[in-house]
């Protein structure tokens, strides 16, 4: 069966800076239609950046929607048609003051699949080497260290929720604890 939907109209909700909202109606896959809301977002990075020591790179940053700190990994927004590896090595610096010699892409997360756009392009980041953090205007957080062990217990024990910070931290465990990069 094809489970495609076919759109037939849209209308534009809200034009913003990091996202659009539209209204689609949809021809289903039986022929009747339907709406469907639509959050439009040109997608992010996010980045393991590996230490000799075995740990990753965290930040902690206060997230307004969960009117909370959250402990993630390094992660930003890709500009309009921006490269996602050009995109990580950017956020990477601004955000923990490091640059890597080497960057591996570890696949995508589709962290919103029911009404938004959004793909996070997942990198591992090796040989690292200090440079200076400079944030965006408006953005504060801190950077840390932990072990790669302690952060997989993190993850299991739900004191990190980020889902894309939960992928990428289970992802490399697993491809590490395999050989496979």
């Amino acid at each position: 069966m094809d489970f495609t939907e076919k759109r037939i109209d849209r209308k534009t909700v809200f034009e913003g800076r990091i996202i659009n909202v539209y209204n689609d109606t949809v021809v289903l896959p039986d022929g009747k239609t339907t709406h469907r809301e639509l959050v439009e977002h040109h997608g992010g990075v996010c980045i393991a950046a590996l230490t000799e020591n075995g740990g990753l790179l965290f930040v902690r940053q206060f997230r307004y929607p969960y009117s909370k700190v959250l402990l993630e990994l390094p992660a930003g927004k890709l500009e309009k048609g921006e490269d996602p590896l050009s995109a990580g090595m950017r956020e990477l610096e601004e955000e923990c003051g490091v640059t890597a010699e080497s960057f591996v892409p570890m696949g995508e997360v589709y962290p919103t699949v029911a009404y938004c756009t959004e793909i996070i392009h997942l990198f591992l980041a090796r040989g690292l080497k200090k440079t200076k953090q400079h944030l965006d205007e408006g953005e504060f957080l801190s950077v840390e260290e932990i072990p790669l062990k302690d952060a997989v217990k993190l993850v299991m024990d739900g004191a990190i929720a980020d889902s894309k910070t939960v992928a990428l931290v289970l992802k490399t465990e697993k491809l590490l604890s395999e050989g496979r990069i």
